[in-house]
């Protein structure tokens, strides 16, 4: 007799919402901000249209970014009485010298850096002036999602939805990677990819849940 395939298996990304330190405007890769009240009230609706839309009210695996804005949005989403798995490679990229500025004050302190900046920054060799490559943070970010599936392939777990709250950057590397798109991921939205022998969207992009807040 044939073995049964696993049933569909779901990945739910969530990008953390709004921090104290703006981050709908600054460039906060490895700074280590808190979500402020707007980013908490829009993790609380993600939280809520997983529930209602989704019927998404457990995850049996959850997993976040190190830096406190994703835990603190991965404990709002997935409740108090979850265990969060940190994944030190889902921390996003150092800006450099960037770090906590505006593009418009990226281009008035360091103007030839934002020029090859807007020139290169896709370019898989770009690097951030005093920062991160774009080829080591792809790398990092693989590397953390291979970690990711293994903890939740050997975990009792294996048929379940599980969440992960991260960033911008490391949200796109990972549905890039396993499903082939490319979102644009913005605060507080919600990625949703189904594994059912192959990794491809369910669901991308989803925002309108942010007009409750």
């Amino acid at each position: 007799m044939a073995k049964a395939a696993n049933p569909p298996r779901r990945l739910i990304l969530v990008r953390h919402g709004e921090t104290e330190g703006q981050s709908s405007i600054r460039y906060h890769g490895r700074t280590d901000v808190p979500l402020s009240d707007l980013g908490r009230a829009q993790l609380r609706a993600v939280r809520d249209t997983l529930r209602e839309r989704h019927r998404l009210t457990k995850f049996e695996q959850v997993f976040s970014s190190p830096l406190i804005r994703a835990v603190e949005g991965a404990r709002i989403v997935a409740g108090e009485v979850s265990e969060i798995i940190t994944i030190e490679d889902f921390a996003e990229v150092h800006f450099g010298l960037f770090e906590g500025l505006t593009a418009d004050e990226i281009r008035e302190r360091l103007p030839e850096d934002f020029a090859r900046w807007n020139l290169d920054r896709l370019a898989p060799d770009y690097s951030y002036p005093g920062g991160e490559s774009r080829a080591d943070f792809a790398a990092r970010v693989d590397h953390g999602t291979e970690k990711m599936l293994s903890l939740w392939n050997t975990s009792e777990a294996r048929s379940d939805n599980a969440l992960l709250v991260a960033h911008r950057g490391v949200i796109r590397q990972i549905v890039r990677r396993l499903a082939e798109a490319a979102p644009l991921v913005e605060l507080g939205s919600i990625q949703i990819l189904i594994d059912d022998g192959n990794w491809r969207p369910e669901a991308l992009d989803v925002l309108d849940h942010l007009a409750r807040v």
